[in-house]
């Protein structure tokens, strides 16, 4: 006959100090999430592995598991932004061949960016953070996310410009200017909201961005 003490199941071993229960449930999708979230609002230099796993509620060693160095993971924050893009810069480089007039298709490229922006808008804020950066980490951002969308985004604003249906006094300036300020302006939209209350009226807000930017090409 087994004693009292015997029958008992083997208590499980207590969790290490400091280190969450469920953090190996956090996926790395997720992780790149909060890490995109927290390099965009500190910058690459000011953030910690440590910090951006206390904020994913994960011990550090499983950031280091997933990406290895920080500067990986800054680098596979790229890449997942880059994932994420790939469906709006394939949609925008089909407009070419589209039937619509250079015009629309310019406009119509801007609706799939702003619809992107809103839907992502600390993006905007990773790349205007990211854009500091020197060396290996601005190579990367300019060949992985700024080179593919220019490559098929300025071509719809030079073929407007070439027909008259826009004014365009050099496509790359024109291109900077609209990617920018559309990016920025929903990005800090809790600036604008100390001045409107457009930013706590998405749809609204979404609306009118896209019309001033449409207006802004004349």
């Amino acid at each position: 006959m087994k004693s009292a003490a015997t029958s008992h199941t083997t208590p499980a071993k207590k969790r290490a100090r400091g280190r969450p229960a469920h953090g190996s449930s956090v996926g790395p999708d997720a992780l790149l999430r909060n890490a995109r979230s927290m390099f965009a609002k500190r910058g690459y230099d000011a953030t910690s592995v440590r910090e951006i796993a206390r904020e994913s509620g994960v011990d550090a060693a499983l950031l280091a598991h997933h990406f290895g160095s920080k500067e990986a993971l800054w680098a596979a924050v790229v890449e997942q932004i880059a994932e994420h893009a790939a469906p709006m810069i394939a949609a925008t480089a089909a407009l070419r061949m589209s039937p619509f007039g250079a015009r629309e298709r310019v406009e119509r490229a801007l609706e799939i960016y702003i619809d992107k922006v809103f839907d992502e808008p600390d993006i905007g804020l990773f790349f205007a953070t990211a854009a500091t950066e020197e060396g290996m980490r601005f190579g990367l951002l300019v060949e992985r996310l700024v080179r593919p969308y220019h490559r098929v985004l300025v071509p719809l604003l030079a073929d407007a410009g070439k027909c008259g249906a826009l004014k365009v006094v050099d496509a790359n300036v024109l291109f900077f200017m609209l990617m920018n300020g559309i990016s920025k302006t929903v990005a800090y939209g809790h600036l604008l909201q100390v001045f409107s209350a457009l930013p706590k009226q998405q749809a609204k807000y979404k609306r009118v961005v896209l019309q001033t930017a449409l207006n802004m090409l004349g």
